[in-house]
């Protein structure tokens, strides 16, 4: 679709952090609504090279999102805009074509963040598709294509969306997104690293062209959303359907927790870090003003439905978490299982999200029950040697395994309270699996009581120092059904009342390393598993 037609805490608190000079600025640089608008607009460039996006749908409204950026890659993180206020109008439409206009209006693109533009539309028929486009000056953005929900208590015969995550844009190109974007889908859920803050490496598939360095400072995170959106299967991926976005590690910090960050980072400019970091993801996702992010803290787990067929919870799960348990590791980053990691205190989604989870689950109606979130769920015993004996036992501790209390409270009260049809969509470990979700992961006779679908990367290789310790452990691990590192690609939801069916879509990728080296790679189903309504855990469907 082209471009043209007429336009018809815990370690450093946040009030400490909102009395420095840094974090005050942060936020009175957001602007004030009575500041004046640049009243005849003109650009260096095209403004709208970072495309378009639609997300959070309701059954009567949906989020459209843009930004203003001719340089996207300019080292000030500006976009290459002015520090002005800018009035971008916006319009959707019933069809392609904008001749049957439904709404129109004007959203500010302010420079505290990055000229982005939320504009929440409002007063939209349910459940039906619709087109949209943005103005800014004479320049017109390419058309996007977007949904509202259903009515919440609306029956459905059927829904489909994707899942996906991790895309780091060294290891390979976007071929998935290609893919994807010719899917016929309802949405798309995203569950984070959706950029990397690293550095660059020799060996990545492409380079950095915004220099390659490790990221820190709110015009450097700016840089590297950009330049991710920069991509055009990407663009034409968001340009498609509605997302509903949630972030792992990576958006900030490889592996923090809460206010702890990963090495050796001072704890007062690690939330400044953070804040940058949060700040910059609000500027490039189509998110709803109640996620705007004040300081280091953002509003970011919430429920969406579709009609009466699926409940969807989106977790956070790194903003609010305990410090990873200090188990000493042995294998790989792998660790055995020490007493920090079985604390009833140990927690990763915070207090309060755990009561909102479990209220929301315990009310709704929904046929299935999807918890969107990061890390694994499942237990996963990586150690092939027989327990008891050095490296018997080896976890993950980034993942649930190390928050296994927090596990165990979640799984027992979807027991207890006959959650209807749970089923759990994860990322981060950049493979697939398939999991039953028991009440005892040591008793393979224990009650199923749902199923985890973890998705693998959309570029992001599996570490091949991985793939030989899980094949080696499958035997020790009943309740994995499938586990699959070699490739990259999304995971496919095909939903009924009746029948859950996730279907792995792997695109073709570099033998040895699995990196995307052709951005036009083909795609092929590599695996699809089913669940029944009201029969927990997954069968082997392909």
């Amino acid at each position: 679709m082209g471009i043209g037609g007429n336009w018809d805490r815990r370690l450093f608190s946040r009030r400490r952090f909102l009395g420095t000079a840094g974090g005050l600025a942060a936020l009175l640089a957001l602007g004030s609504p009575a500041e004046k608008a640049v009243a005849a607009p003109r650009f260096s460039d095209y403004p709208f090279k970072l495309g378009v996006a639609s997300g959070d749908p309701r059954p009567d409204s949906v989020v459209l999102w843009t930004r203003l950026a001719p340089e996207p890659l300019l080292e000030d993180g500006s976009g290459g805009v002015a520090p002005e206020r800018y009035d971008v109008r916006w319009e959707i439409a019933a069809d392609e074509n904008f001749r049957k206009v439904v709404r129109r209006g004007s959203a500010a693109a302010r420079p505290g963040l990055g000229h982005s533009v939320h504009a929440e539309v409002e007063g939209l028929r349910q459940g039906r598709e619709f087109f949209y486009r943005f103005k800014a000056g004479d320049e017109i953005s390419a058309v996007g294509r977007t949904k509202t929900a259903p009515p919440f208590d609306a029956r459905l015969a059927s829904l489909a969306f994707a899942f996906v995550s991790c895309q780091d844009w060294r290891d390979g190109f976007y071929a998935a997104y290609k893919r994807l974007a010719e899917e016929d889908l309802d949405f798309v859920v995203h569950l984070g690293d959706y950029i990397y803050e690293g550095g660059n490496t020799d060996d990545g598939v492409r380079d950095h062209t915004d220099g390659g360095r490790e990221v820190f400072t709110l015009a450097e995170y700016r840089n590297r959303h950009a330049l991710y959106k920069t991509d055009e299967d990407l663009q034409a991926a968001h340009a498609a359907f509605p997302w509903m976005v949630t972030w792992d590690d990576h958006e900030v910090d490889n592996d923090y927790a809460d206010g702890a960050p990963d090495g050796d980072q001072d704890p007062g400019a690690f939330l400044r870090r953070r804040a940058a970091g949060y700040r910059a993801y609000y500027e490039h996702m189509p998110l709803r003003r109640s996620s705007l992010p004040k300081g280091p803290d953002m509003r970011l787990y919430r429920r969406l439905s579709w009609g009466d067929l699926v409940g969807i919870s989106l977790l956070d799960t790194r903003q609010y978490r305990s410090d990873q348990p200090g188990c000493t590791s042995d294998v790989d980053g792998l660790a055995e299982r020490c007493a920090g990691a079985l604390s009833e205190s140990q927690t990763i989604t915070g207090p309060r999200q755990e009561r909102w989870l479990k209220e929301g689950l315990a009310r709704s109606r929904k046929g299935w029950n999807v918890t969107a979130q990061q890390t694994m769920l499942a237990e996963y015993d990586f150690s092939a040697i027989p327990d008891g004996q050095p490296n018997g036992q080896l976890f993950n501790m980034d993942q649930w395994d190390g928050y296994v209390a927090a596990r165990r409270r979640l799984i027992g009260f979807l027991d207890r309270a006959r959650v209807r049809n749970p089923i759990t969509i994860t990322g981060d470990i950049h493979s697939s699996w398939v999991h039953d979700l028991k009440t005892d992961f040591d008793d393979p006779a224990s009650r199923t009581v749902g199923t985890e679908f973890v998705g693998t990367s959309i570029s992001s290789p599996f570490e091949t120092a991985f793939s030989g310790p899980v094949e080696a452990a499958r035997a020790d691990n009943p309740h994995c059904k499938y586990v699959d590192g070699t490739y990259r690609g999304y995971a496919r939801c095909d939903v009924t009342p009746d029948l859950w069916l996730t279907t792995f879509k792997a695109v073709v990728t570099a033998p040895g390393n699995g990196n995307v080296v052709d951005p036009d790679a083909p795609s092929y189903t590599a695996a699809a598993f089913a669940v029944e309504s009201g029969v927990p855990g997954a069968q082997r469907d392909i």
